[in-house]
Formats: structure tokens, C-alpha cells, sequence
């Protein structure tokens, strides 16, 4: 009942919320900031486009599977037990170019630590992703997801043609926290240290 009632209300707030994060990334409305608004106390929020989910509540583990643009196949066991960071970008997105060095720099900064990343690109064919890669340095690899697929698996975190967006996930692949828009470097290293350090939600 819980999770109906959530969904008649992300449905509810998306005209309203519309136009405040057009300012924020390259389109869609936020289906999820009128939650935070609300007080529901699903997660706490700053400015209404960083999203953090308690453990005690975070959903199910979040499964999809798609191809690299190398052409290998990835899912759900290649990143199991890890914190992993998804971003989803488009090269054309002028919001994602500005946030890529930072995410770059987050990625050297944490894969010693286990933290894998990837990126999920919606619209690219492989040479105009990779230039982009090259341009910025990026060394994590990306999904191509021009059918949607994968955002479509991701639907109740990532409102539809909303990019940037940033998902980190825990250890257990669920999802704890969401940024809308430019993932502001501090911000995603803080939610990606607390998720590190989390305690197993299975232990006392």
C-alpha cells in the first residue's frame, strides 16, 4: 500500500516540479523531490535534488543487465557486494560535460577501494562516447542504453530523460542516494564514503 501511495504521489508532483530541474540538468521533471518536500522521511535532501535513502528503508536490489560499448555483456554480478556509482550522460549534455572531470577524479580516488563505476549513456554511438571519455579522462566504462532498457529498470529513481543523474548504490545493490543534475563533487564523495563505511544492515 506504501508503495502505491509513493507512486500516486511522485505522479502528482511531476508538472510542478518541472521547471527547477530544467535548471539542473538537461530535462524531465523529478517525480521524487515532492517525497522529500512532503516529509516522508524517505530520505533527507538539501536543495531538493540530492536524494539519501535510510538503509532501514532503500527498496530491493536494483537488476538490470546491458553491453559496454566494447560489447560486453554487464549485470547485476559484476558489481555484487561492491558500492557502485551510476551515471547516466549523454556527450551532447552540457550539464554532464561539467560534472565529468569530478567524476573522473572520484572514480582514481575510490576504485582502490572497491567503489566501481559506470556509466549509462542514452543516446551515443560508441566513437562520439569515446571521444568524450578521452576528452575528460573518464576510464570507466558505460553501458549503451539508446533503447532505454536499462532506465526503464531504474524508473522509480530516475525520472525519464532526466541527465545527469547519479545513483549510488550499497553493498547489497540497492539504491542509497540520488543526485539530479551536476553531481557536485563533495556531495558524491561524502554519499559514497557513508555507503563505504555503512554497517552490514544484517548485523547488530
Amino acid at each position: 500500500m506504501m508503495k502505491l501511495s509513493l507512486l500516486s504521489r511522485r505522479q502528482a508532483a511531476a508538472s510542478a516540479v518541472l521547471a527547477s530541474l530544467l535548471l539542473s540538468g538537461c530535462g524531465a521533471a523529478d517525480p521524487l523531490a515532492e517525497k522529500v518536500n512532503a516529509g516522508t522521511n524517505s530520505y533527507v535532501a538539501g536543495d531538493g535534488s540530492v536524494a539519501e535513502y535510510a538503509a532501514d528503508i532503500r527498496g530491493e536490489t536494483v537488476r538490470f543487465s546491458g553491453q559496454l560499448f566494447d560489447g560486453t555483456t554487464l549485470a547485476n554480478d559484476d558489481w555484487a557486494g561492491q558500492v557502485t556509482v551510476l551515471n547516466v550522460w549523454y556527450a551532447a549534455c552540457a550539464p554532464c560535460r561539467v560534472e565529468a572531470p569530478d567524476l573522473s577524479a572520484l572514480h582514481s580516488e575510490f576504485e582502490p577501494q572497491g567503489v566501481k563505476f559506470y556509466g549509462i549513456n542514452t543516446r551515443d554511438e560508441a566513437p562520439t562516447a569515446e571521444a568524450f571519455e578521452r576528452s575528460f579522462g573518464i576510464e570507466y566504462p558505460s553501458l549503451k542504453d539508446k533503447n532505454g532498457k536499462i532506465l526503464l529498470a531504474l524508473t522509480d529513481y530516475v525520472p525519464p530523460q532526466a541527465v545527469p543523474t547519479t545513483l549510488v548504490l550499497d553493498k547489497e545493490g540497492r539504491v542509497a542516494a540520488r543526485i539530479l543534475g551536476i553531481a557536485e563533487k563533495s556531495t558524491l564523495k561524502a554519499i559514497i564514503q557513508d555507503a563505504l563505511t555503512a554497517p552490514d544492515p544484517e548485523k547488530p
